[in-house]
């Protein structure tokens, strides 16, 4: 059960929407906020986030294509697909603009989202999450630096092999989630036992580790995606999206703005006025502030680390 700032049940429901049925949460009332999970996580991960921001405004939790309480079609599980199923939920819900919050997969998701969605996203937080396209791919490999740095992303490449991992997940879904959630954190102890019995529930159900698995097997796709959308700035409309970008590891979070990023991701993606803690691989701008227009860091923090989870 997740709650609202009055301690009040979040309602809950189910749309139909882009050939697919999506399991949302929504509380709260003023400007629009949506917030996109990771994996092999579901909605529930904004629990604590969610009474925070109800106050000022609503709130929509999707569980996304494939996870969750959703329906587990069998395609769609490239972000810019997942995303247009965000955009319709929002516009079934009667939400013409919003903020976007991603977190992991959320974030590569909400990055589509707001590219592709100029005139209804009004801010996008990236959180936690590297991009396909930029970066992300290189992890994959098995060098000293992805070793040392803790950033060997092994389970990319096995995750992406046909077969193999349905056979070898099946009847250990708990094990392999309560790991990932554990080993991907900078703090294992915020891993509570209420989060890990939710998503091995739903990730357990039939379908749930399919899903999962297509939602990594389309990471080419993704990675295409996101290069011909980096062509055109997020920003890049009348509304002029602003962006926060916070560190991929959770609990990293620590205000530092990090240094210039690459020439050749410089002018990609995000636009100008981006405050950015340490995520490498996202093409962005120079940082300075996240004042203008939709969210800033004052109204929707980034809310990382032991409470998040």
């Amino acid at each position: 059960m997740m709650y609202d700032h009055t301690t009040t049940p979040l309602r809950t429901g189910r749309a139909a929407v882009n050939g697919t049925s999506l399991h949302y949460r929504t509380a709260g009332t003023g400007p629009a906020v949506v917030l996109l999970h990771g994996v092999p996580k579901t909605g529930y991960h904004w629990r604590h986030l969610v009474p925070k921001l109800t106050p000022h405004h609503t709130v929509v939790v999707p569980d996304l294509r494939g996870l969750g309480d959703s329906a587990r079609p069998a395609d769609g599980y490239d972000s810019a697909t997942m995303s247009d199923d965000i955009a319709e939920l929002m516009a079934r819900l009667g939400h013409e603009t919003y903020a976007v919050v991603g977190e992991d997969w959320g974030a590569v998701i909400g990055y589509q989202l707001a590219a592709r969605h100029r005139d209804h996203a009004t801010a996008l937080v990236f959180a936690e999450a590297l991009l396909p396209g930029f970066g992300f791919e290189d992890h994959t490999a098995l060098t000293p630096a992805n070793v040392s740095s803790g950033m060997h992303l092994w389970h990319l490449g096995f995750y992406f092999q046909p077969d193999v991992p349905e056979m070898l997940i099946a009847g250990h879904e708990r094990e392999l989630i309560t790991y990932m959630i554990k080993n991907e954190r900078s703090h294992p102890d915020t891993a509570t036992p209420d989060a890990i019995e939710e998503y091995v529930r739903c990730y357990s159900m039939p379908g749930g580790i399919r899903a999962m698995l297509a939602v990594y097997r389309a990471m080419l796709t993704d990675a295409e995606q996101n290069r011909q959308a980096a062509r055109r700035k997020v920003g890049d409309n009348a509304r002029h999206v602003h962006a926060v970008i916070a560190s991929p590891r959770i609990g990293d979070v620590d205000g530092n703005v990090v240094p210039e990023p690459p020439a050749e991701h410089r002018d990609n993606g995000m636009p100008a006025g981006v405050v950015r803690h340490r995520s490498p691989g996202l093409p962005c701008h120079s940082a300075s502030n996240a004042s203008g227009s939709g969210l800033t860091l004052a109204s929707i923090p980034v809310y990382l680390g032991a409470e998040a989870i």
